[in-house]
């Protein structure tokens, strides 16, 4: 099991006040599963989100990462587990407008402490598994909305992390970029890579293989989807 989420739960301190945001939250996620969370506004989703990407730890229970108990471990190893094992993206693609794909796909890399040539050419290799060979030398500013996501996706592969951790990936596509977004998800699906998408469309969650839906920070369903 990649993934083991025990009696999870999270709370606020809102001045005197405990607010609970998730309550006794249990999942389990295999390796190579495609699985949407959903939610309305307010329904823990968010916050359930960054437990799973190690922004945020809960109150009580357990989150098991491939056999780490995240929810015992230090900042510093939390950033490392992020930096490792998470690959995110994010609506608004989250690129930095100074630095040209390349640049920007490097990123993590840099952070890892690999060396120029080798974080060189894994980022070639992540801009080329998402067609993006011919704009490695282009800024943000100077690529599509489709081709900002593109390059984002080939920043959260260069590490070859545990798991896609994507949200609202196509929040801020029109809806033929965002088909063509969620395409290449199935892609990477298919050649063996654990997504977890956030969303609150129905249509697109209907590309993942499960869905598991949230409402006043409970689980309120989870069930495999009907087939595309």
């Amino acid at each position: 099991m990649l993934i083991e989420i025990k009696s999870l739960s999270k709370n606020y301190v809102m001045g005197e006040v405990e607010v609970p945001a998730l309550i006794d939250i249990n999942v389990h996620i295999k390796q190579n599963e495609y699985v949407a969370i959903m939610g309305p506004s307010g329904s823990g989703k968010s916050t359930f989100m960054n437990i799973l990407g190690c922004l945020d730890t809960p109150t009580t229970g357990q989150y098991i990462f491939n056999k780490t108990d995240v929810s015992s471990l230090s900042d510093d190893a939390l950033s490392a587990m992020r930096n490792k094992e998470i690959g995110f993206i994010f609506q608004n693609f989250n690129l930095l407008p100074r630095l040209n794909a390349l640049q920007n796909v490097e990123l993590p890399l840099v952070y890892s402490g690999i060396k120029s040539e080798e974080r060189r050419e894994r980022a070639l290799r992540a801009l080329d598994r998402v067609g993006l060979s011919d704009r490695i030398h282009h800024k943000s500013s100077e690529m599509s909305g489709g081709q900002r996501q593109r390059v984002a996706i080939a920043r959260a592969l260069v590490t070859n992390p545990g798991i896609l951790l994507a949200d609202e990936p196509t929040g801020a596509l029109d809806s033929k970029t965002g088909d063509e977004i969620m395409v290449l998800f199935d892609e990477l699906h298919r050649e063996g890579n654990t997504i977890i998408l956030i969303t609150h469309e129905q249509e697109i969650a209907n590309y993942a293989h499960r869905t598991i839906h949230i409402k006043d920070g409970m689980i309120h369903s989870d069930k495999a989807n009907s087939p595309r």
